[in-house]
Formats: C-alpha cells, structure tokens, sequence
C-alpha cells in the first residue's frame, strides 16, 4: 500500500488550526487577548515568509496548555472544533482523502501544529496515522515544553523517517499534499509531490521542477 500524505493548514482545511487556535483563545478571554493577537500575527507572519523560530513560537503557542487543567482544555477544544474547524473542512479535500482510501492507501497528515488541537481533527477525516508537534505531558498536565522533534521543516523528514523505521513502511509509491514552501524537505522526498493551492515560493518550485499544482478551494 503506498502511503498518501497530506499537509493540514491551507491544504486539507481553508485555514491554518493553530492561529485559528489562538483566535479562539484570545475571542474567549482564555489569554491575554490584545497581547496574544499580536504575537498570533506575528509569527503566523514568519511563517508564511519562511522565517519562524519554531522553537520560540512553541515557547507561545504551548504555554496555554500547562495553564489549565486537561478536562477544562478539552472542553474548550470541542468548541473550537465546532466554532473554527468544522466550517473549513473542504469538501474537495474529503473528496481527495476519499480517493486514495478507495485506492487502499495508507493516509497519514503530518502537521507542525500540535497534536492536541490536531488530533481530533485528523479523526473527523477518517485519517488513522498522525505526526504532529508533540506537546509534552506529565501525568494530567502539559507542561509547555515540546517533546522530541517538531515536526515542521526538515523535522517532518525526520520524523516521519522514524515511524517508517518502526512501522516497516516505504515512499515506494508516496505521495505528499502540501500548500507551503516550508514542506519542500519532504516533497522532494516523495514519489509524487503535489502543490495544493501553493504560497508564491511553493508554486515558483513547482513550476520549476514540473510538480503538479491542484487547488480543492470552491
């Protein structure tokens, strides 16, 4: 079975989950709302143009977390899912994950947004395989701290290098969905690489390179 692999913001949703994560956060009085508007932009800015300090922006974006407890988190997840994500569920996307399910693929998402706001998201498509930025956890609590490797950049190689290691897997056959240059690392590791709705850095590598370019925007 060859392994089909989509990115999630801007690719699989009409929209990135981790900003809309911080929009909701700021909307419900759960932070600082002026204070972390403003560092939401910025680095959702850096990161479109290529230059986000992952490992500053973690600092920010997991602190939340290991502010409250695991069952209050989860509560307002829901919301979030209802409020922000349902509605950016593209339906030519389902369709696309629908596609290579019939086709007997393995589907897999690899995000750098967090696991717990990506989680149930990649449930709600129906996709069992999950790599995402792992927030460390002890016992009931997050701490705010990262566990092992983001998965963003060359850290998506990386690790989904480790979980072919340990599941047997190949790219014989691959194929990788993605709308950002910041995956170039890994489309250029696929068999089949596909710009979706691409940023201007992104369509400019593809065309350069004669990738396909596919939009599953209305």
């Amino acid at each position: 079975m060859a392994l089909a692999i989509f990115d999630l913001d801007n690719t699989l949703l009409a929209g990135d989950s981790d900003y809309l994560w911080g929009v909701f956060l700021a909307e419900h009085g759960i932070v600082d709302a002026q204070w972390y508007e403003q560092e939401n932009e910025r680095f959702y800015r850096e990161y479109r143009e290529g230059r986000l300090d992952i490992h500053e922006f973690l600092r920010f974006s997991l602190k939340p977390l290991s502010e409250h407890p695991l069952e209050r988190l989860r509560a307002w997840r829901e919301r979030f899912l209802e409020e922000k994500i349902e509605p950016i569920i593209l339906p030519r996307a389902r369709e696309l994950v629908e596609r290579h399910r019939a086709a007997g693929d393995t589907l897999m998402i690899i995000t750098a947004t967090n696991a717990f706001v990506t989680a149930p998201i990649a449930q709600r498509l129906g996709i069992e395989h999950l790599i995402a930025t792992e927030p460390e956890r002890l016992g009931d609590r997050y701490t705010g701290r990262v566990a092992g490797t983001p998965s963003f950049q060359e850290g998506k190689v990386e690790r989904l290098g480790s979980w072919l290691r340990a599941s047997g897997a190949d790219l014989n056959g691959s194929s990788f969905y993605s709308d950002s240059h910041n995956d170039i690392p890994l489309l250029e590791r696929v068999e089949h690489p596909v710009a979706v709705d691409p940023d201007t850095a992104l369509a400019a590598h593809a065309a350069r390179l004669g990738w396909p370019v596919i939009t599953l925007r209305e």
